[in-house]
């Protein structure tokens, strides 16, 4: 009892707490997205007397096909994007080193390495598994961070591929794209419909127009909130790997003070290590935390 009153006096953070947390978070969020798509599809059948597990799959069946075709190619689609290039093992030795250093300490295969133009310091991963990863590296970032910095980010990018991130954000994506079809579709149709009605229940049609209108708004948020808790996972998750949070402390310090902004297409934006622009508005619109914030939980681990 007396360890636990000095760690929480100090303020410390274990990492692999900061991890456990921040996945608990993540999937009570994807839960609550699950909960709405089903709520929205329950309270339209009810307005119409329509067969809802007809309504859901239908809204599945457009998402999951837009969605699997972004995942199966979305190396491919963001390395050509950001026009990046396959990395030189002599002219990006240090890259190359940070990587295989990376790849070891996960215990991951060893990801292809680019490079794309631009002065900010920033990276992102993609691939479908640890198997067919992609890490990718500005010039900037290669310029300005130095031997530990380097490699607490791609520390920081490993540990996205090691929590197979890209897989779990495009399940959200299939579920959040699905209910907005959802929403649409059905938003749309009332144009369409006899202004007698043939709704059987006034009072669900009611919600069901309110639900519409609000769901998408609603787990888009959420969304957003369940890609920031990755972040931290993914910060916890290059601690673990690189045993030397000063390394990432250092780099995040850097990207603080980079006034370089990185013009990229808002597809790929949220891939990235950090935000690509430097004009934040609220961070309950954003799929990054605050610099400050992830820079608090590190130090106090």
């Amino acid at each position: 009892m007396a360890k636990t009153n000095i760690k929480e006096e100090k303020g410390k953070i274990d990492f692999h707490d900061q991890i456990s947390r921040n996945k608990i978070k993540s999937i009570v969020l994807i839960i609550f997205v699950f909960i709405v798509f089903f709520l929205l599809g329950y309270v339209i059948s009810k307005a119409f007397a329509l067969d809802v597990f007809m309504i859901l799959a239908f809204a599945s069946i457009l998402s999951i096909i837009y969605v699997s075709i972004t995942y199966n190619f979305s190396d491919k689609i963001a390395l050509a994007s950001v026009s990046a290039y396959k990395a030189d093992k002599i002219e990006h030795e240090k890259l190359y080193n940070a990587v295989e250093n990376m790849s070891i300490a996960s215990g991951m295969p060893m990801p292809r390495v680019f490079v794309m133009p631009g002065e900010q310091i920033n990276a992102f991963a993609t691939g479908k598994n640890p198997q067919k990863s992609v890490i990718c590296v500005t010039e900037g970032a290669l310029k300005k961070l130095n031997k530990q910095e380097l490699e607490g980010v791609i520390g920081h990018e490993m540990s996205h591929i090691a929590n197979y991130d890209i897989r779990f954000v495009t399940i959200v994506a299939v579920v959040v794209g699905a209910i907005a079809i959802f929403s649409q579709v059905f938003l749309r149709s009332l144009a369409f419909r006899d202004s007698g009605g043939d709704n059987k229940n006034p009072i669900f049609f009611i919600l069901a127009i309110i639900l519409a209108i609000l769901a998408p708004i609603i787990v888009k948020l959420v969304q957003l909130a369940i890609s920031r808790k990755r972040e931290y996972v993914a910060d916890a998750g290059a601690v673990q790997f690189t045993r030397y949070p000063p390394g990432l402390i250092s780099a995040l310090k850097k990207i603080q003070n980079d006034h370089e902004e990185l013009k990229v297409s808002g597809a790929v934006s949220p891939m990235f290590f950090s935000d690509t622009s430097k004009s934040r508005f609220l961070e309950l619109f954003q799929t990054h935390p605050r610099v400050s914030a992830r820079l608090d939980a590190l130090e106090r681990m």
